[in-house]
């Protein structure tokens, strides 16, 4: 089994979680949101059709084992009042490897490749260079 290694960053007065799997880092959104209000903001960029499309494409780039057609249903009903995408049913319905949900009070929550990371980073806060 490959060892993972965590570390930490400090950005605009937040620390935030990186783990290191296989030489790629994958950053904690949910220490990322706590600044911003929580985790309610990962499911909102979740439900965002543009965000899908990203991941979606970022998906298919990277991981032969994607499952585009369940990718197809969750871009058709994004951005519908109904809608609601969390982590892991994405990643479970579509065998994402971009992001990961974790359980557990110490290095719980969600985790994504630093590509993808970074969009959410901008997407939380676009003019403050949080990324």
């Amino acid at each position: 089994m490959t060892k993972e290694r965590r570390t930490h960053i400090h950005v605009l007065g937040q620390d935030i979680a990186i783990l290191s799997q296989k030489e790629e880092d994958f950053v904690c959104l949910t220490d990322m949101a706590k600044k911003f209000g929580g985790d309610d903001l990962i499911y909102s960029w979740m439900r965002n059709r543009n965000t899908l499309e990203f991941l979606g494409i970022w998906e298919q780039m990277n991981n032969p084992d994607f499952k585009g057609g369940e990718f197809e249903t969750f871009k058709k009903e994004a951005g519908l009042n109904s809608f609601h995408l969390t982590p892991k049913k994405w990643v479970e319905t579509t065998q994402a490897i971009g992001i990961q949900s974790r359980a557990g009070r110490y290095g719980g929550g969600t985790y994504a490749h630093k590509d993808l990371a970074f969009e959410f980073g901008t997407w939380l806060s676009p003019d403050s260079n949080y990324t």
